[in-house]
């Protein structure tokens, strides 16, 4: 049991280790790891109302529109009313968030190119394998846990 915890702090570590560096090396192009997400997400599926780029990223809808916000003042992202909601607005990235995001993502991946260049391409294909092997186990695990919410939330309201 010991050998998959000590495993599994080594993941943790490994895992931001890489993101740490990775944004550090996004920030020297103008746009950390953390922001070129929402730009990702709105560059790849285009544009989105808050709620649904929150939902996207798992992220607390207040943290969106804080994060929406500072990309706008910086002018990567506008909003525009949302036409099926005069309540709502849509989020689309600019020609100039287009550009950011394309700088950025120049070294973020010149550096996960050298971090894993040092495996083989045996060693990358065993780490793939695994990789899908947990990521499988771990969706089983969610997808458990989210049958069985419901039904300790109703068990939880008729204590209370």
């Amino acid at each position: 049991m010991s050998s998959t915890i000590e495993i599994s702090q080594g993941m943790f570590k490994l895992y931001h280790q890489v993101s740490r560096l990775v944004n550090e090396c996004m920030m020297d192009e103008g746009v950390s790891l953390a922001r070129s997400k929402f730009l990702l997400l709105l560059e790849c599926q285009g544009p989105q109302r808050s709620t649904d780029i929150a939902c996207a990223l798992g992220f607390a809808p207040r943290t969106v529109t804080e994060a929406i916000d500072g990309l706008e003042r910086d002018k990567l992202v506008k909003r525009d009313p949302d036409p099926k909601d005069r309540r709502a607005k849509i989020v689309s990235i600019t020609d100039m968030g287009r550009t950011v995001i394309s700088a950025a993502q120049q070294p973020q991946h010149k550096t996960i190119e050298a971090i894993f260049n040092v495996l083989t391409e045996d060693q990358k294909q065993h780490m793939k394998e695994i990789i899908r092997c947990l990521s499988e186990k771990t969706d089983e695990l969610q997808r458990e846990r989210d049958k069985d919410e419901p039904a300790t939330a109703r068990s939880l309201q008729a204590v209370g």
